[in-house]
C-alpha cells in the first residue's frame, strides 16, 4: 500500500543492494533513549523491526508535531527517528505476547531494548533465555545508568542523566541554575554507544560465532561532553566549574578568557590560544584585523611566533579581548567562518537550526532528502545519511516511520505463520 511518504511501506523496505547490514533483522523494543540506535543500523540496510505495545510507543506522543490536512497530528520526533524501520505491535505481558517475541528473536541478529534493569528478565524474555534458543544474539541493552552500579534502579529522563553525567555542572553562569543542553542530547548519546556496541559484540560474533549482552550506561555515555573536564581532577586534584561565556585558562596567572562573541547575526566561538596552533590563529586574526584598520598597535607590535599563553595576565587579555570585540561584533558568522578558513583560524560560529540547514557543506553532500509527509503540500526536508562510504551505500530514507501496527500482518502472518483467524483474536486480546 502507498503512505506517508509516498514510500511502499507494507512488507520489507527496499533494501540497499551494497549497505552492510542488508540481510541482517534487528529486534527494536527501545523506548525513545534508544530509537536512534536502532535507526543508525536501519540506515545500514538492516531490517529494523520497531516493536510497540499496542497503546503505541511514547515517542509517537512527543512534540513537536504538525497537523495533517484531516486535522490529525503526527509526531516529528517519531518520524524523523523511526523512518527505515517496520513496525509492529506487541504486549510483552501478556504470555502469547512473550512466546511471539521469543519466535522472532530466534530469527534475529540483533534485539535493543531500555527498560529498567531485570525488566526482560523477569518476563522470562532476557537475554540468557533468548540466547539459549539463539546462541548468536547480540543483546543491547540502553538505561539511563547501566545494569550494575548504585544507581541501577533508579529512572532518568534526559535532565536526570545530563546531572549526573557531570556536564550541568559546567553549563550556564556561576552562581545561577546549572542548565542542560537544549534538545534532549543523552538519547542520542546512549544510542550512538548503543549502535558501537552492537557493531563491536557482532565483529566478536563474526570471530567466536557467539553473541553477547551489551550494557550501554546513558550516564557514561554522556561524560564524553565534559570534553576534557575530568582530567582536570584526575591530574590537577581540580574540579572544574561553570563560567559562562567564559573559561579558566592553564595560565600561570589564572586569567580568565571569553569563548562565546556576540557577532552580527549571533554568536561565534573563539579564545586567545597558545601553542603552535595559537600562534597560528593570533597571528592571524591580528592581519585580518589589521587590513580592516581594526588592530591596535599593540596587538600589530606582539612576537605571536613566541606568544606563551601561560604568562599572559589579565590585564593583557582583557585589552585584546576588547579589540577582537570590536571586529567580531562587525563580521557575520559566514564571514567569520568564511575569513577563518581562508587563515587556518581555530573558532567556529554557533549554528542556529536556520544556519545548519542553509550549510553549503551539507547541501553539497547532498545531506538532506526531500519527503513527502501526509497531508502537506509541499515536501519537507529530513536528515539524510550520517555519514559518505566510499564502498557503501548508507542513509536512503528507503520506509516511512511506521503507522502503528502496520506490518503485524506482515510480520506474524506472512513470515511467522500466524493464521489471519489468530491474529484476530490475538487483536481483540490486545496481545498485538
Amino acid at each position: 500500500m502507498e503512505r506517508g511518504f509516498g514510500l511502499k511501506t507494507s512488507g520489507r523496505a527496499k533494501e540497499l543492494s551494497n549497505a552492510a547490514f542488508t540481510g541482517r533483522r534487528v529486534l527494536d523494543l527501545t523506548t525513545p533513549l534508544g530509537h536512534l540506535c536502532g535507526k543508525i543500523l536501519a540506515d545500514l540496510g538492516a531490517d529494523v523491526i520497531k516493536i510497540e505495545p499496542p497503546a503505541g510507543d511514547a515517542g509517537r506522543f512527543r512534540s513537536p508535531f504538525y497537523s495533517d490536512n484531516t486535522g490529525a497530528s503526527h509526531s516529528l520526533f517519531w518520524l524523523a527517528y523511526n523512518n527505515n524501520k517496520r513496525g509492529i505491535t506487541l504486549n510483552l505481558e501478556s504470555g502469547d505476547g512473550r512466546a511471539l517475541l521469543a519466535r522472532l528473536a530466534q530469527q534475529a541478529d540483533f534485539l535493543l531494548e531500555s527498560f529498567p534493569p531485570g525488566c526482560m528478565d523477569s518476563l522470562g524474555i532476557g537475554y540468557e533465555k533468548l540466547a539459549a534458543a539463539n546462541p548468536e544474539l547480540v543483546y543491547t541493552a540502553i538505561t539511563p545508568f547501566g545494569q550494575t552500579g548504585p544507581y541501577r534502579d533508579f529512572q532518568g529522563d534526559d535532565l536526570e542523566i545530563m546531572a549526573l553525567s557531570g556536564v550541568m555542572s559546567l553549563t550556564g553562569h556561576p552562581g545561577r541554575t546549572p542548565l542542560r543542553i537544549s534538545l534532549a542530547q543523552s538519547e542520542a548519546w546512549a544510542s550512538l554507544y548503543g549502535a558501537m556496541g552492537a557493531l563491536t559484540a557482532l565483529r566478536h560474533r563474526q570471530e567466536s560465532g557467539r553473541g553477547q549482552f551489551v550494557d550501554v550506561s546513558a550516564q557514561a555515555a554522556c561524560v564524553i561532553l565534559c570534553a576534557h573536564a575530568p582530567w582536570f581532577w584526575d591530574y590537577n586534584r581540580e574540579i572544574p566549574s561553570r563560567e559562562g561565556e567564559f573559561m579558566t585558562g592553564r595560565t600561570i596567572t589564572g586569567a580568565k578568557f571569553r569563548t562565546v562573541w556576540p557577532c552580527r547575526d549571533g554568536y561565534l566561538t573563539f579564545i586567545i590560544y597558545g601553542g603552535p596552533a595559537g600562534q597560528k590563529t593570533n597571528r592571524a586574526l591580528t592581519e585580518w584585523m589589521d587590513s580592516h584598520g581594526c588592530a591596535p598597535e599593540f596587538m600589530k607590535q606582539k612576537d605571536w611566533d613566541r606568544f606563551d599563553v601561560a604568562t599572559i595576565t589579565q590585564p593583557e587579555v582583557d585589552r585584546t579581548e576588547e579589540a577582537i570585540g570590536k571586529f567580531f561584533v562587525n563580521l557575520t558568522k559566514q564571514e567569520f567562518i568564511k575569513g577563518g578558513l581562508e587563515r587556518g583560524m581555530l573558532g567556529y560560529p554557533i549554528s542556529t537550526a536556520a544556519d545548519i540547514l542553509a550549510d553549503g557543506q551539507l547541501t553539497s553532500r547532498n545531506f538532506w532528502q526531500m519527503v513527502q509527509l501526509p497531508g502537506c503540500a509541499e515536501p519537507v526536508r529530513f536528515p539524510g545519511p550520517f555519514a559518505k562510504f566510499s564502498n557503501m551505500d548508507c542513509g536512503e530514507i528507503r520506509l516511512a516511520a511506521p503507522a502503528l501496527g502496520e506490518h503485524n500482518s506482515a510480520v506474524y502472518g506472512g513470515e511467522l505463520g500466524v493464521s489471519e483467524r489468530e491474529l484476530q483474536r490475538m487483536r481483540a486480546a490486545r496481545i498485538i
